[in-house]
């Protein structure tokens, strides 16, 4: 990686230009299948931004999210929009990104989660995020909904000394637009 520059900053610390840019370089790295709601489930965190001669090449962010697990709410660090331009993958940014945001949840969160794409979870398993065998549900608008959808793609990250929950209770993520109709 030549001349390559990582900088991690808060969403408030980001210009629109910026936004713009991150915009641009997701739409490209999932080929068009990124929304605007999954957009907005990445604001308001920290992003890792990874930039070669003076291009942005690479993002992700970490954002908090409550998991409710056997009535209990936890903290957690929950990674989005993790791309990297096509003609640059394959080169280790993606693991220079994870490594920036696994820094930021052990320092700040309880556990680390996030879902995976088929591309992506080879990434996230050589860095020991573990697939929940459990049951994944959502907080929605009429109560809490089981998700059998996300069963399977959704990933886990502890920090050092820390334990992962008990796969037989089930993990309730809070509502976002997006996650159920």
């Amino acid at each position: 990686m030549t001349d390559t520059r990582t900088r991690l900053a808060h969403t408030s610390q980001l210009g629109t230009g910026a936004l713009e840019e991150i915009r641009a370089l997701l739409d490209a790295a999932f080929e068009g299948d990124f929304s605007d709601e999954d957009f907005e489930h990445g604001l308001g965190g920290m992003h890792v931004l990874v930039h070669e001669g003076g291009e942005l090449i690479g993002h992700g962010s970490v954002v908090q999210r409550r998991i409710v697990h056997r009535g209990r709410a936890l903290r957690v660090g929950y990674v989005e929009g993790v791309g990297v331009r096509a003609d640059r993958r394959r080169r280790g940014i993606g693991g220079l990104i994870m490594a920036e945001l696994e820094q930021v949840i052990a320092r700040a969160y309880v556990l680390g989660a996030l879902s995976a794409s088929e591309d992506g979870a080879a990434l996230y398993e050589r860095r020991g995020w573990t697939v929940w065998g459990g049951p994944i549900g959502v907080l929605g608008p009429r109560g809490p909904e089981r998700l059998p959808e996300e069963e399977g793609g959704t990933y886990l990250w502890v920090p050092p000394g820390g334990a992962l929950p008990d796969p037989a209770g089930r993990l309730d993520f809070d509502w976002r637009d997006g996650d159920v109709l």
